[in-house]
């Protein structure tokens, strides 16, 4: 299809995804979640493409919802913001979770509401250190949604996830970092270039091991330990037996550069 609210490049084994609507920082509307959802069939279906990066164009990573939006602007009625996330938000934050391949995200400038919480959903996030994280949603009456109540006291610990919720008070990239939020925080100068240099590294990458890596951090939060240790062992197993695992160990003992396919 052709995109006209993100952008969809493939490169070097690698997606670009950038939310593409500048003017309004990036907000989301059900045209967006559409073509962003297609984009996403084409990263989890490519053999080819084995890392995602999501960013943002202009000086905004999201705003979250772009209120104007026929499906959830306000009118004579109150409107349902229940469809639209068991439509559109819920399965994108569902789809970024469970991805079977690394998902980085690049935070550019602001990522608010459900922007930030979207950030959130991958499995790495950059930042540029002028960025800004706010869960926006007690300014107009709504509880964060998209996984942040969830997400949010499991990175952060009750008090400060409270806080952000609680208030809707910003914070720097660097502060997301301190916090651990995020992974890092970045000079604004060296944002595209360590954003680029990770995806890459990334799309050479044993891309199986590390969809199962993602995999068991994930659910490392819902079992138990016994569960977990049965759960590393079948996944070793299966990758043992793969040819990245293969070519890991001859380029280890040949004391050269690994060639990773993903297989």
């Amino acid at each position: 299809m052709a995109y006209e609210t993100i952008l969809f490049e493939i490169a070097n084994g690698a997606a670009r995804l950038t939310l593409n609507r500048p003017d309004r920082l990036n907000s989301f509307t059900v045209q967006m979640h559409e073509e962003v959802a297609e984009a996403l069939s084409k990263a989890e279906l490519d053999p080819d493409i084995r890392a995602l990066l999501i960013t943002g164009a202009g000086r905004g990573f999201c705003a979250g919802q772009d209120l104007s939006d026929r499906a959830v602007a306000p009118g004579g009625e109150g409107v349902d913001l229940g469809e639209s996330l068991e439509n559109r938000y819920n399965p994108l934050i569902r789809r970024l979770v469970n991805l079977p391949k690394p998902v980085v995200c690049g935070v550019n400038g602001v990522a608010a509401g459900a922007g930030a919480n979207i950030a959130f959903a991958a499995d790495i996030v950059i930042a540029a250190k002028s960025a800004k994280f706010i869960q926006s949603f007690a300014n107009i009456g709504l509880v964060p949604d998209s996984g942040g109540t969830w997400i949010l006291p499991r990175l952060i610990g009750q008090a400060r996830a409270m806080g952000l919720a609680l208030t809707g008070q910003p914070i720097t990239g660097e502060q997301a970092e301190a916090w651990g939020l995020i992974w890092r925080a970045v000079d604004d100068d060296k944002f595209q270039e360590e954003i680029g240099n990770l995806v890459e590294r990334l799309a050479m990458s044993p891309t199986k091991g590390l969809a199962a890596t993602k995999m068991a951090i994930r659910k490392s939060w819902s079992s138990g330990l016994d569960e977990h240790l049965d759960l590393e062992r079948d996944l070793q197993r299966e990758l043992g037996r793969s040819h990245d695992y293969r070519e890991g160990v001859a380029a280890f003992s040949e004391k050269r550069k690994p060639n990773f396919t993903g297989r």
